[in-house]
C-alpha cells in the first residue's frame, strides 16, 4: 500500500509540474498583452431615416417634480440629460421628487434629434 501511495504523489507532482507554460518559473514576472479592438458602425444607406436622424418634439415639462420630468423626456427618446440648479448653488439633484423644474433648454416643442442635450433647470420644491 505504502508503495502505491508513492506512486501516486510522484505522478501527481509529475503531472502538476507539465502543467505550467513552458519556460516559466514559479514567481518569475509574467508578461501580459493588451489587444484593442474598433469596431465601425456600418455606413448608413440612403433608406428610411436612422433613429439619430430622426426627429423628436421636445416634451413641455414645466412645473414638473424633476423625476416626472426626466420620465417624460425618455419616453419620448431622449435621454441625454443635463440637470442644473436653478438657484445657482450648484447643487446636485439628488432627490429628483424633491425638485420642481424651472426651465428647459432646448424649448418645449422644439425638434431635434434622439442625441440632443437637452438641459433641465429645477429647484428644491418652496424655494424661488
Amino acid at each position: 500500500m505504502p508503495k502505491t501511495v508513492a506512486l501516486l504523489l510522484v505522478a501527481g507532482v509529475a503531472v502538476l509540474t507539465a502543467c505550467g507554460a513552458p519556460g516559466t518559473r514559479p514567481g518569475a514576472p509574467s508578461t501580459v498583452t493588451e489587444t484593442s479592438v474598433s469596431v465601425q458602425r456600418p455606413a448608413e444607406t440612403s433608406g428610411p431615416a436612422s433613429s439619430a436622424t430622426r426627429l423628436i418634439v421636445v416634451p413641455d415639462v414645466s412645473g414638473m417634480n424633476h423625476q416626472a420630468a426626466q420620465d417624460a423626456m425618455q419616453a419620448a427618446g431622449l435621454y441625454n440629460l443635463r440637470e442644473v440648479d436653478g438657484t445657482g448653488k450648484g447643487r446636485m439633484l439628488a432627490l429628483d421628487r424633491n425638485w420642481v423644474q424651472t426651465g428647459q433648454d432646448p424649448a418645449p416643442g422644439t425638434k431635434v434629434t434622439a442625441d440632443a442635450v437637452i438641459t433641465l433647470t429645477a429647484v428644491k420644491i418652496g424655494e424661488k
